[in-house]
């Protein structure tokens, strides 16, 4: 099933964030996060790409994998800064040979010109989702920026851009992790009064490692909101406790968004399953998600 139909059932609809692994190791670790997980029966799995898009080949292999092995709906990220029209064309037949019937169109980050040569014919994601909408009846997904892309000038222009995609045939969207719960809201207000009004799914990620929180909010401009910096640094030494703290925190922001209206939620995992499956029952316990 498409995700738009997903999206017009009345329940809470819930996903998972899986990205391609490169070793041996992960692989492992990524299969058994799967058979984890898998009971949970999300209403969907997304594979990511590599943020610029250069090996499309391992988010297309991933898919076909769990095409066959699982029983999930698979929506795979499609990236398009690297690509020409024709390798995209080329892309989507695999796709569709595959049977995937929904991407997540993003423009990816400009690659480094000294590492690879830059061969591309599109400059923005609206344009990869307006010719998305050529080549196949796909349940076509974008990203949204509460605390707006970085490259964005500011949050109104960053709307403007999503306003594009929506134009260009985007039927939904899927949100940058965030630890304030009021930058989504001010956010779905503003969107609200700039006419964007397709669903936009909060994107969640548990809090289980400050090392690696700290590398992904500076890289991709989020905010830490100093009352949950200065909690986190009481658990610096203590990882059973901070993983707590952070399930205990995924939760209540999960809760208050559901309550807000969001229509779901989508766990970015990191391939790993003990803090999203301990969050997500404990919010199915106290919301109508899986009703």
């Amino acid at each position: 099933m498409k995700i738009t139909e997903r999206l017009k059932d009345k329940r809470k609809i819930f996903s998972f964030e899986f990205y391609p692994p490169k070793t041996e190791k992960d692989t492992a670790r990524l299969y058994s996060t799967i058979e984890d997980l898998q009971d949970l029966n999300p209403d969907f799995v997304s594979i990511t790409n590599s943020s610029t898009g250069i090996v499309p080949h391992r988010t297309t292999g991933l898919s076909k994998a769990l095409k066959e092995k699982t029983p999930f709906e698979i929506m795979v990220h499609l990236t398009c800064v690297s690509h020409t029209r024709k390798e995209i064309r080329e892309i989507v037949s695999q796709l569709k040979e595959i049977g995937i019937d929904n991407i997540l169109a993003l423009r990816g980050d400009i690659p480094d010109e000294k590492e690879f040569k830059i061969n591309s014919d599109y400059t923005y994601a609206c344009e990869l989702v307006e010719d998305l909408r050529t080549m196949g009846d796909f349940s076509i997904g974008v990203a949204a920026y509460p605390e707006k892309h970085p490259e964005a000038a500011s949050l109104k222009e960053d709307i403007l851009n999503l306003k594009k995609k929506v134009d260009a045939g985007a039927d939904f969207a899927i949100t940058q992790l965030f630890f304030d719960n009021k930058s989504y809201f001010n956010f779905m207000d503003k969107c609200a009064q700039m006419n964007v009004n397709i669903p936009i799914i909060p994107g969640i990620m548990p809090i289980t490692n400050y090392k690696q929180l700290s590398k992904f909010t500076q890289m991709i401009g989020v905010a830490i909101p100093k009352e949950l910096a200065e909690n986190i640094e009481k658990y610096l030494d203590d990882k059973e406790s901070l993983m707590q703290f952070g399930i205990d925190y995924a939760v209540n922001q999960s809760l208050q968004l559901l309550e807000y209206g969001a229509k779901g939620i989508h766990f970015y995992t990191l391939n790993r399953s003990k803090a999203t499956k301990q969050i997500l029952k404990t919010i199915m316990k106290h919301s109508e998600i899986k009703n």
